[in-house]
């Protein structure tokens, strides 16, 4: 399984869920994470960049939200403690399961 996590450089929120998602590529040999550094406005908008970080399975959002605006933002995720910057290492997992 492939899992891409697009991100940009001003987000800090991005390195927390590329260490989550670390630990679930060590644990599972089958899925392969790349990285994909949104650089600006433009390319935002040409892959409908919907906030920092971002992953997709087969260009499929792990976590879909139609009412996100596309551009160059950080992203909030819903977690059992309340808003965060990236989802739980366990809402990871169970996304990916279920992709």
């Amino acid at each position: 399984m492939d899992i891409t996590l697009q991100y940009f450089d001003g987000c800090p929120n991005w390195k927390i869920a590329a260490e989550r998602l670390a630990l679930i590529a060590a644990a599972c040999p089958g899925i392969v994470v790349t990285r994909r550094l949104v650089e600006n406005l433009e390319d935002a908008e040409t892959i409908g960049f919907r906030g920092s970080p971002s992953m997709l399975v087969d260009g499929t959002d792990l976590f879909p939200d139609p009412s996100a605006s596309v551009g160059l933002a950080c992203r909030i995720y819903k977690t059992p403690t309340g808003l965060a910057g990236a989802p739980t290492l366990e809402q990871l997992r169970d996304a990916i399961t279920t992709a």
